[in-house]
């Protein structure tokens, strides 16, 4: 994988500091030789570059190979933290794992996407470190549809314009018209359903969190198929994702 300038506008040192980063990710830690031919750099360069991200913290090496370093979880526990929704939806979020028996989501969108911010789960079946953190495809994703069916109708434009509308599962909504009737929908009632739409076997219901009249991320509840029928997405685990948004939108209120 060659380093590329996507947008024509950033400045190819940073371009290929990020490049480099993501590599590293994807490889879960490499070498100069290894980094320099995926990145179709000199070895000469990546080391220069290693040895700047080092400095910072930023990388660390182990058994002659870099890996990513602590000090991006530390950028990340920032950026998490800033959020205020995140701070406002800590006691909802128990207390909805705790009552449901399921698995409890707080989710904010960023550029077209929807980003997981935390989670609670009862049981040991589900890692919830491992989806913290992880983007997912708005049209996919309840809490991405609770928040997309609140954005103005251009941005939703530019959204779909830039990631389209691909099949998770053959449950996903792929067509444009489908997903505006499924927007109002939601606006109507209040709540999105994602009935194995991005997982097979997961549903979930979410609810959008709104503050000065913006949405500003979603409240969501997930579980198997077979505890999750549509019949409870509806009733019983939207009434208290409402409950539950109400009382993080005064907390934001408050704050």
């Amino acid at each position: 994988m060659g380093v590329e300038n996507g947008s024509g506008r950033g400045i190819k040192s940073d371009e290929t500091l990020f490049a480099l980063v993501e590599q590293l990710r994807e490889l879960d830690g490499a070498g100069v030789t290894d980094l320099a031919s995926e990145l179709g750099l000199a070895k000469s360069t990546v080391h220069g570059h290693l040895s700047s991200l080092r400095d910072h913290g930023l990388v660390v090496r182990r058994d002659g190979e870099y890996h990513l370093g602590l000090e991006f979880f530390s950028y990340g526990q920032y950026v998490r933290s800033e959020r205020d929704v995140y701070g406002a939806a800590q006691p909802a979020l128990e207390d909805l794992a705790e009552e449901s028996g399921e698995s409890s989501w707080l989710m904010t969108h960023e550029h077209g996407r929807v980003m997981v911010l935390d989670g609670r789960a009862t049981g040991p079946e589900i890692n919830v470190d491992s989806l913290v953190g992880s983007w997912a495809n708005m049209h996919a994703n309840s809490g991405g549809k609770a928040i997309l069916a609140h954005l103005p109708t251009e941005e939703v434009d530019r959204i779909v314009d830039r990631y389209g509308l691909p099949a998770m599962t053959d449950a996903t909504i792929t067509d444009r018209d489908e997903l505006d009737e499924e927007l109002a929908g939601i606006r109507e009632r209040g709540f999105a359903l994602n009935m194995g739409e991005d997982l097979r076997g997961i549903h979930a219901v979410g609810v959008p969190l709104f503050a000065e009249g913006t949405v500003r991320g979603a409240l969501a509840v997930a579980g198997p198929a077979h505890r999750m029928d549509r019949e409870r997405c509806e009733d019983e685990l939207a009434d208290r994702l409402r409950a539950a948004a109400d009382d993080v939108e005064v907390s934001l209120v408050y704050r």
